[in-house]
């Protein structure tokens, strides 16, 4: 494929008419043209893309960059497709875009890219992208890490005991107890990774009864600090799930929106008609999304982030994502997020057309707002 003329984009019609969002470059990245659909995904003409740099788009990181240095240095050869992986491209001053996206090197010696848009970048499965080996090793880690436990739980037990017997202080009896807590989360943390609970036969549910649920949670753990909003669709029909792991599941995004300091944590729900979850279609859907004002995903956990024992927080066990996105799976559905400092939205995505209702029980694998409705504040 020959270099497009970057002095006339209508001189390549075959790119201009179609609607997959393309730009053509210099060996060095600068832009030489675009095909309309790239102008309209930005939300800019075309005249003012052309001889910008493309690395010079890219929002909050220099990947791009770093990939042009890359397929220039010798000595790491030469490729003639490569794929970037959650770009977010925009102009300064104009709102992000979203894709992913290929560069194919061009005869001339430019490059051109082909970005596919995408509105939320999907989780990573985390049954793929943990190894086997490391999910092994945690397992067997676990193990080992039971009777050093149960000896240490049996031990503040008798320290207990002798402190009631002889009267100890305040002070003791505080530090015992403490003991015996931290002992108990250690537990808690270990039967998650060893003992998940069989998945029970889904039944019909009111979804907006299970986020009541959860924003009871909420208001325990966030204070008066905290603002909740409802945002719900009344439309929605029963789906077919199970009402506490999905409460689990809520509850951990919700709390993870709290933990980055959120102020605001928005619940909204959406009926959507004809979507696709997985590639399955769907004739109606919900779309449930969790809405804060935090601090945001930090790019160093996005590519990580729905893995276990992967978190943010020095006090973090990593497992509240992984977990949730477990529960989506198991009701046929999905987890997606965006984010951006001061706004991020986890998407949950689920059939309520009868998919999930059919499904068999699973073992439980190892391991800009809408103008819709005005929401009700706490």
């Amino acid at each position: 494929m020959s270099s497009p003329d970057s002095s006339n984009q209508s001189q390549e019609p075959g790119l201009g008419a179609l609607n997959t969002p393309l730009a053509w470059v210099d060996a060095e990245g600068a832009i030489l043209g675009v095909n309309p659909a790239f102008a309209r995904w930005l939300g800019v003409s075309a005249r003012r893309l052309l001889g910008q740099p493309l690395a010079a788009l890219e929002v909050d990181g220099d990947a791009m960059a770093r990939l042009f240095d890359k397929v220039s240095d010798p000595q790491r050869g030469e490729r003639d497709v490569l794929r970037l992986r959650r770009m977010a491209l925009a102009l300064p001053g104009e709102p992000s875009r979203f894709a992913e996206g290929w560069l194919s090197r061009l005869d001339g010696g430019g490059w051109l890219l082909e970005a596919h848009p995408v509105d939320e970048f999907p989780a990573p499965d985390p049954a793929q992208a943990l190894p086997s080996a490391l999910a092994a090793a945690l397992k067997g880690l676990a193990h080992e890490l039971r009777n050093p436990l149960a000896g240490l739980k049996g031990a503040a037990q008798l320290l207990s005991r002798r402190a009631q017997a002889r009267g100890g202080d305040e002070g003791e009896r505080e530090l015992i107890g403490l003991i015996e807590s931290e002992i108990g989360r250690l537990n808690g943390l270990l039967d998650q990774l060893l003992s998940p609970a069989p998945q029970r036969p889904h039944t019909a549910l009111n979804i907006h009864a299970v986020l009541e649920r959860v924003l009871r949670l909420a208001e325990s753990e966030g204070g008066w600090s905290l603002r909740l909003q409802r945002d719900y669709d009344p439309s929605i029909p029963e789906l077919a799930g199970d009402a506490d792991r999905l409460v689990q599941a809520v509850w951990n995004l919700v709390r993870n929106a709290i933990q980055a300091g959120a102020a605001t944590v928005t619940l909204r729900t959406r009926v959507e008609h004809g979507l696709r979850i997985h590639d399955h279609p769907h004739a109606m859907g919900l779309r449930l999304e969790i809405v804060d004002d935090g601090h945001g995903v930090s790019e160093e956990l996005a590519e990580h982030l729905f893995l276990p024992l992967v978190s943010g927080r020095a006090d973090g066990s990593g497992l509240g994502l992984a977990l949730a996105q477990q529960v989506a799976r198991e009701h046929g559905g999905s987890l997606s997020y965006r984010s951006r400092p001061g706004h991020t939205v986890f998407t949950l995505l689920l059939p309520i057309d009868g998919h999930a209702r059919d499904q068999e029980p699973r073992a439980q694998a190892d391991g800009g707002d809408s103008d819709g409705a005005a929401p009700n504040a706490h």
